[in-house]
């Protein structure tokens, strides 16, 4: 059993993952209320799906980019619950478990989450016809900065404003916008291909894993 956390943004998920199945997933909004709604949620979806925290035999973590105090915090309570349990630790970057919710298209996308301030971490994907990579570097962009840079016909996936979402869709011969409820990040993704990693052998060090913080890609944290 494999517990996966996100806590990128204001949106949060965590989700139990066995081989082949969704055992549990959950998701909501919280209002900066990152640190008193994990460990409670967590502790309700261990009991709802009859888990005990000596079931799990790994956990995972997305990495980012997101808000610096939310990543911090899903990250603390990810090592401290690998480190007192003795599990196995996966950091999975937040835009490579949202691009594999896209099917594979001969277009690029165009993955963002919010990043404080009006702007957006933005980065950029291509498929091979199987998987999503990265294409370029992680970036930040204002919704008008993205509707400039969309030349040709690209997916827009991940979590924007309504508002952002009309300016960023202004181009609508090319820019294919991802509806909301396909677009939210799916944690049951991120247990998924760490329950993959895991099995090919590929954990993480606990403690030298890190998020990946917006302000390196020069965002101001929030």
């Amino acid at each position: 059993m494999l517990l996966a956390l996100d806590t990128s943004t204001q949106t949060m998920g965590i989700a139990l993952y066995m081989e082949g199945q969704v055992v549990a997933e959950m998701s909501w909004r919280t209002a900066s209320h990152h640190t008193v709604e994990l460990a409670p949620a967590i502790d309700a979806l261990l009991k709802r799906s009859a888990v005990k925290p000596t079931d799990l035999q790994a956990l995972a973590v997305a990495l980012g980019p997101g808000s610096f105090t939310s990543l911090r915090i899903g990250l603390a309570v990810a090592k401290g619950m690998a480190l007192a349990l003795h599990l196995p630790i996966l950091g999975i970057p937040t835009f490579e478990f949202l691009a594999r919710s896209l099917p594979p298209s001969q277009n690029p996308a165009l993955l963002l989450l919010p990043a404080g301030r009006s702007r957006y971490a933005v980065q950029w994907f291509g498929s091979d016809g199987k998987d999503w990579t990265p294409a370029g570097e992680l970036t930040v962009m204002t919704a008008e900065q993205i509707s400039e840079s969309i030349e040709g016909p690209t997916h827009i996936l991940g979590e924007m404003s309504p508002e952002d979402r009309k300016v960023i869709g202004r181009k609508w011969k090319n820019a294919m916008l991802v509806s909301p409820a396909l677009g939210m990040r799916r944690t049951s993704l991120l247990a998924e291909m760490a329950w993959e990693r895991w099995k090919a052998g590929k954990v993480d060090d606990p403690i030298s894993l890190a998020p990946i913080y917006l302000h390196v890609a020069g965002a101001i944290p929030e």
